[in-house]
């Protein structure tokens, strides 16, 4: 393995080993308490523009396979990792982890204290940095960081999100049969807008029962009103996605649209987001996210705790109780997590309902918003 030489915008300076791809990259680093799932993880559309530090000492024994991505490549700046296991032993796998992230032009870095920088950024925050093979002067690494743009500045959607229409063909994937599903609609046509969607969502509204035709972020909200008006879709989805959401303004201006259309609307993680925003309660930016596969959230109707799988920088304002219910909040520090709107159908939630790689105590939310569509009257 080569050298890799990291500096963080603190001003720390460190040398490690890569197993990725020979580049220079910047962006924002983030830590991620999963224990499983690292593929997942990488190839997770929301990580656009970020290094994620895994907590999970040992990456890479189980390798990848083509069928467990979430997107079509990998998006992150980088993956960190305590350490990495380039020889793989699981009956599913293809290939290694370095190959994934060479093909995809993504740095890999181990052999460095994770322990250490996920103390730095619960300390001080999520910051930018930047790590480079072939640049090992400090003072170099620093310039080159000061002159680059803030992920804040830096819209990633257009870069994630679909460019043609498709309708997804998936189900969940069968524990048992070891293979994913087929979709099994039942004449309930919605629309997923694709801001950077995970593909285990999609096979979750498909599994709920749904077609789901997938199409770009810079979606009409005419064109989907009158589709709905004329009986041609029952509801739309709003999906994850990376980056400040204060930044997607012509999103916000259609999703205002569809919210006052009457139409059946569940977002998750950004979507969840966007629709706070296009109701005038603007997010604020976390200390250090909710990263992980582990995150206990109550579920304020039931008062059942669930486990669950997140990935965000970014909250909705306690102050959207004027035209909001509050149905699941974060155990950790509190925070909004889940939300019914007042008079309208329409229902969201910041955390990941969908399994693979997270828990699965919270997937009945995609069957709220198949009863919520199928309940709806125009």
């Amino acid at each position: 393995m080569k050298s890799v030489w990291l500096y963080l915008e603190n001003g720390i300076f460190l040398e490690a080993k890569s197993f990725g791809a020979d580049i220079t990259s910047v962006g924002e680093l983030v830590f991620n308490t999963s224990m499983t799932g690292y593929q997942e993880i990488a190839s997770d559309p929301s990580y656009a523009g970020q290094f994620i530090t895994f907590t999970m000492p040992e990456i890479g024994n189980v390798g990848i396979n083509d069928e467990d991505m979430e997107s079509q490549k990998a998006f992150c700046k980088g993956v960190i990792l305590r350490q990495y296991q380039d020889r793989y032993s699981n009956f599913r796998a293809q290939d290694s982890f370095a190959s994934m992230l060479k093909k995809y032009n993504v740095l890999g870095i181990c052999d460095i204290d994770t322990r250490y920088l996920t103390k730095i950024l619960r300390s001080e925050g999520s910051m930018m940095m930047i790590a480079s093979t072939s640049i090992s002067d400090k003072a170099t690494l620093k310039r080159m960081l000061e002159s680059s743009a803030h992920i804040q500045e830096i819209d990633y959607i257009e870069e994630v999100s679909t460019k043609t229409p498709y309708i997804h063909k998936h189900g969940v994937y069968d524990d048992v049969k070891f293979k994913y599903t087929d979709a099994k609609p039942n004449g309930v046509k919605i629309v997923a807008i694709d801001f950077g969607i995970k593909q285990n969502i999609l096979n979750e509204l498909t599994s709920s029962g749904f077609e789901v035709e997938v199409i770009a972020h810079n979606f009409s909200a005419d064109d989907l009103i009158l589709r709905f008006q004329n009986g041609k879709i029952k509801g739309v989805f709003l999906s994850n996605g990376p980056g400040d959401p204060l930044m997607l303004k012509n999103e916000q201006r259609e999703i205002a649209k569809l919210s006052n259309a009457n139409i059946p609307i569940f977002g998750i993680c950004l979507g969840h987001q966007l629709l706070s925003i296009a109701h005038g309660y603007d997010t604020f930016k976390l200390k250090f996210g909710h990263h992980g596969g582990n995150h206990p959230v109550k579920n304020s109707i039931s008062g059942v705790v669930e486990i669950t799988a997140q990935n965000h920088n970014y909250n909705v304002p306690d102050e959207i109780v004027e035209i909001a219910d509050i149905t699941h909040v974060n155990l950790f520090d509190k925070t909004i997590e889940g939300l019914r709107y007042k008079n309208k159908p329409i229902l969201s939630v910041q955390h990941h309902p969908e399994s693979s790689p997270g828990p699965k105590e919270s997937r009945y939310i995609f069957n709220e918003f198949r009863s919520l569509v199928d309940g709806h009257k125009q």
